[in-house]
């Protein structure tokens, strides 16, 4: 076998390969022989066919397959033989195909970059320390009571969080338009459900009282046929209710699964969530800063192929998380590429810093992740049982912590600065940066 690499670009190589004829032939006649073997014609009996039949009959087809094995096999031969790394299936292109002559083809692909990841001690991380405060505690009932919140009949005006139940018909220019209308409709005031202006126009009204709202709908309304056009809507108000908060009792304490029983078992488990939810944000934030700072200093180059495929799989998570009865491949490519492009360029830095300190997952820290996991459950036990007996489940969390590994290695090089904050700032979503 004859094989010659051309390097067409950083990263693409037209690799040309000849297969002796001798190769071809041995492996067409393999097959025609087992053909032979199993063949029905009329007028022999199986296995007595003459192989002139057979080669007449089924040549053609025979060679046809051992071409497409044999373009896959020497192809394999080949990258191994020029120590290739492809990156993504070759496009093939046959130059020489002619019965009794040599197999010449072209195989063009991409291969996986060849880099050293550097640069660690030029990544600065800000590393955050909290605590869960009896005040961050006490701020967190207080929401878990908001959501559970119920609404009672008052026979008064309505007001900012009362909710209101409404009949209102819209209309733009004395017509009424679709989706405008409604009956029966529960709407709390101040939540911003409905465009500027609706909601504090029934701000004092009673039951049984109409109002009729003169609003304008916001330039970037996502129907843009009602996009900046005024609007009037006579709105019907036919209850008003305000908002009773449950109280911290055992009923309440049962919405939660949780089994302590009395206000302090209650506030104890909740600033354990609490607690869990504060190690994960502040472990996000530095993988964040150190994922970041490994890109900025290890730009790399990345494969087509890699790139269409993890569009192409951010295209399938998107329908499966909006649904709806689009197909994947309607959504343009461009709504992923930037995504999909960081996500290929931290998989391929990752693993570098993977080979380079021959890092293998902590079997202990694997162990604990999968305890700390399963702790947000009723049965942790159950779930720590049901992980262990899971292999592929197993070697997820694995994957989880080689790369807390690769972040812990960074770390050690990187410019470390910590600091104290507020449980909230800790656990405060960072804000994507805002384009110009």
């Amino acid at each position: 076998m004859q094989v010659s690499v051309e390097n067409t670009s950083a990263l693409e190589r037209r690799m040309t390969i000849g297969v002796p004829a001798e190769r071809i032939e041995t492996e067409v006649n393999k097959r025609l022989q087992q053909t032979a073997r199993r063949a029905k014609i009329p007028g022999f009996r199986p296995g007595k066919v003459p192989m002139s039949v057979i080669r007449q009959r089924f040549e053609e087809g025979a060679r046809q397959e051992a071409l497409g094995e044999l373009i896959q096999a020497t192809f394999y031969e080949a990258v191994v033989e020029q120590k290739l790394n492809p990156a993504g299936s070759p496009a093939v292109e046959p130059k020489s195909f002619e019965k009794g002559k040599d197999l010449e083809y072209v195989a063009t692909f991409e291969v996986f970059p060849e880099f050293t990841v550097s640069g660690f001690e030029t990544i600065a991380v800000e590393r955050l320390s909290a605590d869960v405060a009896d005040g961050d505690l006490d701020n967190m009932l207080d929401i878990l009571r908001k959501q559970n919140v119920r609404f009672e009949e008052a026979d008064r005006a309505a007001q900012n969080d009362d909710q209101v139940n409404i009949d209102f018909v819209g209309k733009v220019d004395g017509e009424a338009f679709a989706g405008g209308s409604a009956s029966g409709t529960q709407l709390v005031l101040g939540s911003g459900r409905m465009i500027p202006g609706f909601e504090d126009g029934l701000v004092g009204a009673k039951a049984g009282e109409e109002r009729v709202l003169n609003v304008t709908f916001p330039e970037d309304y996502q129907n843009l046929e009602l996009a900046g056009k005024a609007a009037e809507f006579t709105v019907t108000v036919n209850s008003v209710s305000e908002p009773k908060l449950p109280e911290l009792n055992e009923e309440f304490f049962k919405l939660f699964g949780i089994k302590e029983t009395g206000l302090d078992g209650f506030r104890t488990e909740v600033r354990k969530n609490m607690e869990r939810e504060l190690r994960q944000a502040i472990k996000s934030k530095v993988k964040n800063q150190v994922m970041d700072g490994l890109l900025a200093a290890n730009p790399i180059e990345v494969p087509k192929a890699l790139l269409e495929n993890e569009v192409n799989r951010l295209r399938v998570q998107a329908v499966q998380q909006f649904g709806g009865n689009i197909k994947p491949d309607q959504l343009p490519a461009e709504l992923f590429q930037e995504q999909a492009k960081r996500r290929v360029e931290l998989g391929l830095i990752v693993a570098e810093v993977v080979k380079q300190f021959d890092l293998k997952p902590d079997e202990d820290r694997v162990r604990e992740l999968i305890q700390e996991m399963a702790s947000a459950y009723q049965e942790p036990e159950q779930v720590v049982a049901w992980y262990l007996k899971n292999e592929q489940q197993m070697n997820e969390v694995r994957s989880v912590v080689l790369e807390e590994q690769v972040v812990d290695t960074v770390l050690q090089k990187a410019s470390v600065t910590d600091k104290s904050v507020s449980y909230e700032e800790a656990v405060k979503p960072v804000e994507a940066p805002q384009a110009d």
